[in-house]
């Protein structure tokens, strides 16, 4: 019954995402809002009497502390003690999206962090080092060597433009006759 009601409480939201028909997704912010979350919600057999598994382990929230994620699973438990016995993941969606501000008032705004959330971007603290990579120092012979390669090409393609530029008058002046 519950499963009916959520399909069509959140026909047509784009926030609400059933992936199977005992395990929900519900993403509380905008897209595009850093802080903006995702929870999904899966019903054990003996739902509602005992609590759902409640999860913010999607990639989704990648960019968000364990400390924050931690707290948010925190209230939301406290919810589900609350309703213990009644359909709640409706009132457990409601409650995220009405407290989202307060779950994220400690998320920094500008920082991500990966899945061990220990990379941050930002201005790093020690200035980057300005190394100049050295050339390669080329022997007298290897420049050599170089310079007959290129002048020996100059020369090949020097002699294909003039033999081409003979070849061109011959054949023009053997079509008009002379």
């Amino acid at each position: 019954m519950e499963l009916e009601a959520l399909r069509s409480i959140y026909e047509g939201d784009v926030c609400f995402r059933e992936l199977s028909p005992v395990s929900f997704q519900y993403r509380i912010g905008e897209s595009g809002d850093p802080k903006a979350f995702l929870i999904e919600v899966s019903w054990p057999e003996t739902y509602p009497q005992t609590a759902p598994v409640i999860s913010m382990d999607a990639f989704f929230n990648n960019t968000i502390s364990s400390a924050i994620k931690q707290s948010i699973l925190d209230k939301l438990m406290v919810e589900v003690e609350a309703n213990l016995g009644t359909a709640m993941t409706y009132t457990l969606f409601e409650y995220a999206k009405d407290n989202k501000e307060v779950f994220m008032e400690n998320q920094p705004v500008n920082t991500v962090t990966s899945v061990s959330n220990s990379i941050s971007i930002g201005t790093p603290d020690v200035p980057p080092s300005k190394k100049k990579e050295k050339k390669e120092q080329l022997s007298k012979t290897q420049k050599r060597k170089l310079a007959d390669k290129t002048a020996c090409k100059y020369f090949q393609v020097l002699f294909f433009y003039c033999y081409k530029d003979f070849y061109e008058r011959v054949r023009t002046a053997a079509y008009f006759g002379f």
